[in-house]
């Protein structure tokens, strides 16, 4: 009779082993709530680290250093500074969802230093098979390796710095 009743005992901590933590538990079947975006300081020259997107296009791309976050959401969030080869400049405020695969667009810079909201400021799935996707090189080489966020601002620097990819 005591090896059931021993059986009988331990069966809830095997259970407990298995299944997690129930705070892990909970945490799972909470609903993702987005951080309030704070539009950042518009990008200076020299805080900004370029990085490579594909041979595919001539344009160059930067992330203003300055700008980077990573928040309680686990939205990595930037300026990006776009050159094109005919000179003009696009400068955006933007996010990325590492856990989905998502980016959102939230402003647009303008010549004069000032931000506009961007119209249609939903996420959209990164288009991961377009040579020409910056979000996708700043996903897969910077900023989610392993479809994870990056830690911390430090960690997403040290990235754009060394030219991971």
């Amino acid at each position: 009779m005591k090896k059931p009743l021993m059986f009988l005992l331990y069966l809830p901590l095997l259970a407990h082993a298995e299944w997690g933590t129930i705070e892990q538990d909970f945490e799972q079947d909470k609903p993702w709530v987005e951080v309030a975006a704070q539009l950042p300081a518009y990008p200076r020259t020299e805080n900004l680290l370029p990085f490579s997107v594909s041979a595919a296009t001539r344009h160059r791309y930067f992330i203003d250093a300055v700008s980077i976050s990573v928040s309680e959401d686990h939205v990595v969030r930037y300026t990006a500074v776009i050159e094109t080869v005919g000179g003009a400049k696009n400068i955006s405020f933007e996010g990325l969802r590492c856990e989905t695969g998502e980016s959102r667009l939230y402003a647009y810079g303008h010549p004069d230093g000032s931000w506009s909201k961007a119209r249609d400021a939903g996420w959209k799935d990164i288009q991961f098979r377009s040579p020409l996707s910056y979000q996708r090189a700043l996903y897969e080489g910077f900023f989610c390796p392993d479809g994870i966020a990056v830690k911390d601002v430090k960690t997403a620097v040290s990235n754009l710095q060394q030219g991971a990819r």
